[in-house]
């Protein structure tokens, strides 16, 4: 399977491309900030055919380009029912800032509107796409629809958006949050996971289950608290 991907933007979002190999249809996930012409590089150097674009929650820092790139593609975005509403208003839904700050902050590059097509899904599940079955993990917390995508093979891999990171575990402060809900979240869908499983978090260094498991203290707190990562 190819796996490539780079952070974008000024939250350094992690941005991936995944393929079963090159020359082949291709996922994007988590398409941020900035991220469009590193996307586009991508596409271009794998020889890959975009078919959708994967959405593991609906914060601004990791839906900011899946607009123009689901136009520009012709390719539908994916998100969680429960997520669905924040791609009409992704600056107002993800902060309690009003739109101007997040201009300011943005240097008045803040161009977003809501996707040309919006596929959801409800609950866990398997989702053919791009000639790869993605295995969906609904995991609440962070905001009520977030979402991690796991893929089998000879080393299992899992985009964990912002419910896990190395040595972290996503906020639960932001409109949408909830603490009750992640730490039920991170024992379903990550300490029940095999250690030899990648992660592939929304910001930062990839990782793995064990590494986690052993050294991450969010994981071991019995109330886990928020982290400052992420949007």
């Amino acid at each position: 399977m190819l796996i490539t991907g780079f952070p974008a933007g000024s939250w350094a979002t992690n941005c991936y491309v995944v393929a079963s190999g090159p020359g082949e249809p291709c996922l994007i996930i988590d398409p941020g900030q900035d991220s469009i012409d590193g996307v586009t590089d991508l596409i271009r150097e794998h020889r890959l055919a975009p078919a959708a674009i994967l959405l593991t929650h609906g914060h601004i820092d990791h839906v900011w380009s899946v607009a123009p790139l689901g136009h520009d593609f012709g390719i539908p975005a994916i998100i969680h029912a429960d997520d669905r509403y924040r791609l009409v208003d992704p600056a107002g839904t993800s902060f309690a800032a009003a739109r101007d700050q997040v201009m300011a902050m943005t240097k008045n590059a803040l161009e977003l509107t809501e996707p040309e097509e919006i596929r959801t899904f409800d609950d866990d599940g398997p989702l053919d796409v791009a000639g790869l079955t993605v295995t969906v993990r609904h995991a609440p917390g962070h905001t009520e629809g977030s979402t991690v995508f796991e893929f089998a093979g000879q080393q299992p891999v899992m985009f964990s958006g912002d419910l896990l990171f190395a040595g972290s575990v996503g906020r639960t402060d932001l409109p949408g949050g909830d603490p009750t809900a992640m730490r039920a979240s991170l024992n379903r869908v990550v300490l029940s996971a095999p250690d030899d499983m990648i992660v592939m978090p929304g910001h930062g260094p990839q990782t793995t289950i064990g590494d986690e498991r052993v050294s991450n203290p969010y994981l071991r707190e019995q109330g886990m608290r928020a982290s400052s990562r992420g949007l």
